[in-house]
């Protein structure tokens, strides 16, 4: 934990940090169906809040992704988030925080977000052919919190190499098929809250 402290210290000098809440917030962010063959809901089920650099998902409107839409090459994401407790039926949390996508999703990279576990899965070119992985079983444990406490994810991307932490350590290291590409949120299913964003471009 402390020598992924001490790296993300220094670069934070030589790092830009970018907005996502400016005042037109809701013009910087764009729901993409999952997958993007089909349409998107016409359930508003997307709430950004500028002045709270808050964004809430009902979780009500079908699977997609809300894209910001600034493509970022090197990188560091920064964001908490937490389900909703559910209180009647059966609860399978699931949601996701994107990175390194390409535009419609069709290539994808994603930081899980459920009780199951944070770590990285997704869809990544190999030799020019997508192709999927799933690091769950390389995850070093489980670091997620209950349903109604905040988790802390930190996501760096340099490269082709990316790395999720979870509440303060790291549990995936992982090469990506992309060098730039998009990040985002996830709707599956579930009322999810996202804050506390900051994102700095990196060198």
């Amino acid at each position: 934990m402390l020598c992924f402290a001490l790296a993300v210290l220094a670069l934070s000098a030589a790092a830009q940090t970018i907005n996502l809440f400016p005042a037109d917030a809701q013009s910087q962010w764009t729901r993409i169906a999952i997958p993007p063959s089909k349409p998107v809901s016409d359930i508003p089920q997307w709430h950004i809040d500028a002045a709270t650099r808050t964004i809430l998902c009902d979780g009500n409107g079908g699977h997609d992704w809300l894209r910001f839409n600034k493509e970022l090459g090197n990188f560091t994401f920064h964001l908490k988030w937490r389900f909703t407790p559910v209180t009647t039926g059966k609860a399978n949390y699931n949601s996701g925080v994107f990175f390194r996508n390409d535009a419609d999703g069709n290539i994808w990279h994603q930081a899980q977000t459920t009780q199951d576990g944070g770590y990285i899965f997704g869809l990544t070119p190999v030799d020019g052919k997508p192709t999927s992985f799933n690091l769950q079983k390389d995850m070093k444990e489980n670091r997620i919190k209950p349903p109604g406490q905040w988790n802390v994810y930190d996501i760096r991307c340099v490269a082709d190499t990316c790395t999720l932490a979870v509440n303060g350590e790291i549990v995936n290291t992982t090469k990506v098929g992309l060098q730039k590409g998009y990040i985002g949120l996830e709707s599956e299913g579930y009322q999810i809250t996202f804050k506390d964003f900051k994102v700095r471009e990196l060198p």
